[in-house]
């Protein structure tokens, strides 16, 4: 089976800047281990970025959350750097303006299997892992909630239980 993860935001304003939390700090740590043992697998990688512009807060979504995050060219914008060995040998590097990445469906056309880690499972990864699920209704979309982190820790099992009850496989909770 040919298979892909796609590691959802983790940028260092969700780690540990703007928007940074404990527990995506905790689980940086999970992650790492987890994509070397898949790059001795010889999984593909494929990274998401959040990427603002310099006007985020005249945006819709600036609006409604109005803190300053992922503004390209920053530190805060930069895929953490425990992860940068990883984004070198990426099969793709998806900058996106919103939740879900509209361009992830035709990057990950060619797998079989695709597995979301990432950040914030509340917004991002259940946004991209439902995208894809719609998108790809036979392939197997799954989500590592070990290597995912949400705004809290209540908000990130809601987004487990919702991802279930849409067929996404749910692993590692």
């Amino acid at each position: 089976m040919h298979k892909a993860i796609v590691v959802v935001d983790m940028q260092n304003d969700f780690v540990d800047g703007a928007l940074g939390t404990q527990e995506a700090q905790e689980m940086l740590p999970r992650m790492v281990e987890k994509l070397a043992a898949a790059r001795a697998e010889g999984i593909a990688f494929v990274f998401t970025m959040d990427t603002h512009g310099a006007d985020y807060l005249q945006t819709q979504e600036g609006q409604k959350l109005p803190v300053e995050h992922c503004i390209r060219g920053t530190a805060g914008w930069q895929i953490a750097g425990a992860l940068q060995p990883f984004v070198q040998e990426a099969a793709a590097v998806i900058e996106k303006p919103a939740f879900g990445a509209t361009t992830l469906p035709a990057a990950l056309a060619d797998y079989d299997e695709i597995e979301l880690v990432g950040l914030c499972t509340d917004i991002c990864v259940i946004s991209n892992a439902l995208l894809l699920k719609a998108f790809y209704p036979e392939k197997l979309i799954s989500v590592d909630a070990a290597c995912c982190a949400g705004v809290t820790p209540e908000s990130h099992v809601n987004a487990l239980n919702a991802m279930r009850m849409c067929q996404v496989e749910v692993r590692g909770d």
